[in-house]
This record gives C-alpha cells, structure tokens and sequence, in this order.
C-alpha cells in the first residue's frame, strides 16, 4: 500500500473543473481533499492566480514511479503543455510525498524526486495539506518535519497569499 499526497493547481480555464478532475479520476483511491484555495502565483512569472487543493490517495498497486505515471495523465487529460517554467497552466498535479509500508520514498530518480524538493518552501501546498491532516510531516535534507514547523517558517506574505475559498471538490462515495 502507497500513501500519496498531491498538490493541485489550475489557473487557466475552468479552474475548479480541472482540480475535480484530478479526484473524479482518482475515485475511491481518494482519502481525503482539502478545501480549496485561490493562491498568487508562485515563481515570479505574471499570470493569474491559481485554484489549489491538496488530494491525498492511495493504491495498493502503485509506487512512487506510478503515482508520477498517475498524475502525468491526469495533466495530460487537462491537456498540460509543459511551457514556461512556474507559468500558466491548465492543470499541475505535483507528488508532494509519497509513503509505503517502510516510510517515505525517497528518490532522486530522472524525473522523479520524492519528497517534492520545493514543497517546503510553498505555502500553497502547506496550508491545504495541513487542513486534511494536521500531523503530517515532511522530510526535509534527511530531517522529518512538522509540516506545521514549516509553514511557520515562512514569511508572512507567503502565507498570506493562500486563500481559502468557498469552493468544495465533491468525492465519490
């Protein structure tokens, strides 16, 4: 059994649409979904704000390497074009974190880096996560973290960028 943790952004077209996607596709592997945020956008590229949600799932079946086969096709179905770096998008589905039954997967495979290098550092991906679940941790440079710790260790301004909305991603029963 894998334990995923996705952070899910859109900011192009029907950002809410994109962001149900990722769970209607997801189904019953879902465990849970954090309400949804408007966020400003991250990377210092102009563009418009961005929908985020955090979406936890699991699979019996599915790996680190599969839950990046996973979210690439879920991105790719929201027809994601990799352009500018931190630009506009349709659809991003990045693996925060990936567990099993022996912990965190760490990898620093080609095209697959697990825990997400830069999540740390986002409160995007923070505060979301953080509402589904308020213990969560995250290794970071071989230390296993707070997220709570972590996110306090922003600055303000990052923080205050994440808005939660009235927005809800409805889950399959």
């Amino acid at each position: 059994m894998s334990t995923v943790v996705l952070s899910v952004g859109s900011n192009l077209g029907d950002r809410l649409a994109r962001l149900q996607s990722v769970v209607d596709a997801l189904g019953t592997r879902v465990s849970a979904v954090s309400p949804v945020y408007e966020t400003d956008p991250w990377g210092g590229v102009e563009q418009g704000p961005f929908l985020n949600a955090v979406v936890i799932a699991e699979d019996p079946d599915l790996d680190g390497r599969g839950w990046l086969d996973c979210a690439q096709a879920l991105e790719r179905a929201a027809e994601r074009l990799r352009g500018q770096k931190w630009g506009p998008r349709t659809l991003d589905v990045d693996l925060v974190t990936c567990r099993d039954e022996s912990g965190d997967v760490i990898s620093r495979e080609d095209g697959l880096t697990l825990p997400h290098p830069l999540a740390h550092l986002r409160a995007f991906v923070l505060i979301p996560w953080l509402a589904v679940d308020p213990d969560a941790t995250l290794t970071v440079t071989d230390a296993v973290v707070p997220v709570s710790r972590l996110l306090a260790d922003l600055p303000a301004g990052d923080r205050a960028g994440v808005r939660v909305t009235p927005l809800v991603l409805g889950v399959a029963a």
